[in-house]
């Protein structure tokens, strides 16, 4: 685990992007976020680079000097990543932000005010969008309790889109216009005080690519603090530019076959460590048979299906 320091902070937000082979998304980000409205108490940019072999450290050194540029010397994934510049960080809150986004205007002046005037919120995001103006789901879930997981996987959520009893997943009943809680929120914007943030030790470093946001949204309620979904600011994101699982990044160059393959067998890792972490000994011995199971029976179709691609 990454070593938080806890210096005096020198800027209102810290803003850390992991960035893995998306050179041209980071350059876009970068462009972005300087050209939105400044936070007042100053900003610093950290771009964590996990290898990158396609120049993103070269071109974010010479295009962004005042950004601080981490250039790891292996890909030590993106919870590790986060953690990495957590410790270099010296904001009062901090932005995790993914490198496939853009940011407009307001995006970071508007969750931040809200930040300041609800203590009791532990984190923020905001409305999320694919390029084809659709709202990215995954930014807004509940937790994948064995009930939810079933009701999504089996598709009661989509025959039941209203009804909260079969849609605990995506919670598509609710008023997206409208600011609210909610339980889980992605890693691709999240916002937050970075003291709270080090109480809780930062990211599990467990994971490596899926399931850290799902599992630090976890420990942030446990913590008593509430995440809230601020739809009034928009957000461009190229969903899985990384991964190429995504038809929303189309755009993009298509990993090889065996990191699509390394990315599916993480996804399934992550639900098996979160399961066994937060929920093993809060339900009986054949339901966590059952659940591991089929989590397990969804990776191997998972892993078929980019082998056959």
């Amino acid at each position: 685990m990454t070593t938080l320091h806890s210096s005096p902070p020198s800027f209102t937000l810290s803003v850390i992007i992991v960035n893995y082979n998306t050179c041209q998304l980071l350059d876009d980000c970068l462009a972005s976020l300087q050209a939105a409205a400044q936070p007042a108490g100053g900003m610093e940019i950290i771009v964590v680079d996990n290898a990158s072999a396609d120049g993103s450290v070269a071109m974010a050194r010479q295009k962004y000097p005042d950004v601080k540029v981490l250039a790891s010397q292996q890909n030590v994934g993106f919870a590790a990543g986060n953690n990495l510049g957590l410790a270099a960080a010296h904001g009062r809150y901090v932005l995790f932000l993914n490198s496939d986004t853009r940011v407009g205007q307001e995006a970071l002046v508007q969750p931040l005010a809200y930040l300041e005037q609800h203590a009791h919120v532990g984190a923020i995001t905001v409305r999320l969008t694919y390029p084809n103006g659709q709202r990215d789901p995954d930014n807004h879930r509940g937790f994948p309790t064995p009930w939810n997981a079933f009701c999504h996987f089996t598709g009661l959520g989509k025959l039941f889109p209203h009804k909260p009893r079969f849609n605990g997943y995506f919670q598509s009943y609710v008023n997206f216009a409208a600011t609210h809680p909610v339980e889980v929120i992605a890693g691709s914007f999240m916002m937050m005080p970075i003291s709270l943030c080090r109480q809780l030790g930062g990211w599990d470093e467990a994971y490596f690519f899926y399931g850290e946001d799902i599992d630090f949204c976890y420990r942030i309620q446990q913590a008593g603090f509430q995440i809230i979904y601020y739809p009034h600011v928009e957000v461009l994101h190229y969903k899985g530019a990384s991964s190429g699982l995504r038809k929303e990044s189309a755009n993009i160059a298509r990993p090889p076959k065996e990191t699509r393959v390394r990315v599916a067998r993480e996804s399934v890792r992550a639900m098996k460590i979160f399961y066994q972490k937060f929920y093993r000994d809060q339900y009986p011995g054949w339901v966590t048979a059952v659940v591991l199971a089929g989590i397990q029976l969804r990776g191997w179709l998972r892993i078929l299906k980019h082998q056959l691609m």
